[in-house]
């Protein structure tokens, strides 16, 4: 049994015991979420809506990103950098 949710803006394929990395969602390690559910597969049917519960595992940062602006002959150039802040969910429960 498989479900389709969205959350931050974003759209995952899960499975009961998946993990899955998604945008930050307020919460400490082992807090129960609920996430919005589009639609549950099971074999070949498909339904609309369901419930699928997740637990937070961790709350992380990603992968730094270099921002780097240059015009040339202007003796303009800039760098920064980013971090996304990440949460690691466990998927408990599709139903």
């Amino acid at each position: 049994m498989f479900a389709v949710v969205r959350t931050g803006g974003k759209q995952y394929r899960v499975a009961d015991g998946d993990k899955i990395i998604v945008e930050k969602i307020e919460g400490e390690a082992g807090v129960a979420v609920s996430l919005e559910t589009l639609m549950v597969g099971e074999g070949a049917s498909l339904t609309t809506g369901g419930n699928v519960t997740a637990e937070i595992v961790a709350q992380t940062k990603g992968d730094k990103v270099i921002i780097f602006k240059k015009r040339r002959r202007h003796n303009y150039r800039r760098r920064n950098g980013h971090r996304q802040n990440l949460t690691v969910l466990k998927i408990t429960s599709v139903a």
